[in-house]
């Protein structure tokens, strides 16, 4: 029999997986949807029961997938996952208290500024890549130290969503290369490998997981695995990486110029490089396989604050929502939103950022602000695609992934905002398929350039908007200048103990 690959990935409101064979054909997929999976305690703060829900969920697919595969043998998995995290484990990789999540926990921002302030930000550019924000590992590390010093003390090691799930299938402490990329300040972009100096100092004694490329074979199943999991004892297991990644390589997005954006519970950019960029509002990263590198930019909120927005109008269904945002004309009858709901990640790296609605009269109604949600999250992608597109680093291809694809007014408003073409694949699985690819590549089946994308239709702006476009968009850029200071007092009222 033909042997199949698995692919895992965790994501924020659910984890899906799939199995598919050497060529890219899907035999089975399997999806939990978690939509309160995630907690948030305080205002800034984001966590995940990394036990219950992310092994939870590898169990569970992992089990359904296993017996969709008939016999067949499995060559090899791969497992993604929401990242940068940063899950304590004590000696027996029990967790010690609830994974911190990536960029949109912003809890650290005392210990950003003292790190930055420490190593200064020049040197942490120019040694890791990316400036310290709420992104990185590093100060959410120290906050643990310094807050929960009991939690800290009882911790034996650190894992990424990711690599907390191959440490469970297979008993060995690694972290992929790019994962490790986004660990900011402890790894060292250019060295690939950990800054040894700063990463004693704020991990103290935890040890520094082994460095492995997200395609690499780095153990096999164990039987405790294969009986939790359904795997067959011994198969395969690739280092995995952060789910936006395997989501480009899902979608073939490979080659230097390409960019994906991916439509989630948050924005997400990934652009592939020539080789090592700096820039003091994005993030550069390693790339998932070795000599590659890219720029990457999220923002903290985009089908989250849809999400909030249907619930608050008394769930009605997206479908209606949509259908009613795209009877409202372009521009939402002179309503403009700032999408900061959670804070703000790029450009801004703002964690007191508050959302602002501006010009909302009587005549308002939810399809405006259905409209102007979309409109708001498409400035901020406008702005942000202007960093990432230089001369140096040209944007010559950008590929739309993700949930919010679907339906097409999304897309086709980011379209006319930022007055570029998008590609939308055919198939766009998730970050899922792309696992399923490195995990191909890591068995030896394909070649580590392989695409198994299918060409599907391209998306293209409407010039009669542009002006209507443009002049709002020169609102948006203003409009968070002009009412910081008023947010950022709200923002510490909101962050005070009610008790």
């Amino acid at each position: 029999m033909e042997p199949l690959l698995i692919g895992i990935d965790l994501g924020t409101g659910s984890s899906k997986g799939v199995l598919t064979d050497a060529q890219g054909t899907v035999v089975a997929t399997a999806v939990r949807p978690r939509p309160r999976s995630m907690s948030l305690p305080r205002p800034g703060w984001a966590e995940v029961d990394a036990e219950a829900v992310w092994w939870g969920d590898v169990t569970s697919i992992a089990v359904e997938l296993s017996a969709a595969a008939q016999g067949a043998p499995i060559a090899a998995a791969c497992v993604s996952g929401v990242g940068p995290c940063l899950v304590l484990c004590d000696e027996q990789d029990t967790p010690v208290r609830p994974a911190i999540l990536y960029g949109i926990d912003m809890r650290a921002t005392a210990e950003i500024d003292e790190l930055t302030d420490r190593y200064g930000a020049d040197e942490v550019l120019r040694r890791g890549g990316t400036p310290i924000t709420s992104q990185a590992v590093g100060p959410k590390a120290l906050w643990v130290r310094r807050h929960e010093p009991q939690v800290w003390a009882n911790a034996r090691r650190w894992y990424n969503s990711s690599s907390y799930v191959v440490r469970k299938l297979t008993g060995e402490y690694v972290l992929d290369h790019h994962t490790a990329s986004q660990s900011v300040p402890l790894y060292d972009i250019e060295a690939r490998d950990w800054h040894r100096p700063w990463y004693d100092e704020i991990m103290a004694d935890l040890p520094a997981p082994r460095l492995a490329w997200s395609a690499e074979v780095v153990g096999a199943v164990t039987p405790a695995a294969a009986e939790a999991t359904g795997l067959p004892v011994g198969t395969p297991v690739c280092a995995g990486t952060v789910d936006a990644w395997a989501e480009s390589v899902s979608v073939g997005v490979r080659r230097p110029g390409d960019l994906m954006l991916m439509y989630g519970s948050t924005m997400f950019f990934v652009q592939q490089l020539e080789g090592v960029a700096r820039h003091p509002q994005l993030w550069n990263t390693a790339g998932v396989a070795p000599d590659t590198y890219c720029l990457a930019a999220g923002m903290a909120t985009s089908g989250s604050l849809t999400s909030w927005l249907r619930d608050l109008v008394g769930e009605v269904p997206f479908e209606t929502l949509v259908a009613e945002a795209a009877q409202v004309p372009a521009g939402a009858d002179g309503l403009l939103m700032l999408p900061y709901f959670a804070g703000e990640r790029s450009p801004i790296f703002d964690p007191d950022a508050r959302g602002v609605i501006a010009g909302l009269t009587l005549r308002h109604g939810r399809g405006h602000l259905f409209r102007a949600v979309y409109e708001g999250i498409a400035f901020g992608i406008r702005q942000i695609l202007e960093l990432l597109d230089t001369p140096e680093n040209p944007v010559r291809r950008l590929v739309a992934v993700g949930g919010g694809t679907q339906g097409g007014l999304w897309t086709k408003i980011v379209s006319d905002v930022t007055g570029r073409e998008q590609e939308v694949p055919t198939v766009t699985i998730g970050a899922a398929y792309g696992d399923a690819l490195l995990a191909a590549v890591g068995a030896g089946l394909v070649a580590p350039d392989t695409d198994w994308t299918r060409p599907g239709q391209v998306v293209r702006p409407d010039p009669s908007v542009r002006d209507t476009y443009d002049t709002l968009y020169a609102g948006y850029t203003s409009l968070y200048t002009d009412t910081r200071s008023q947010v950022h007092t709200l923002a510490r009222l909101q962050g005070r103990d009610p008790s």
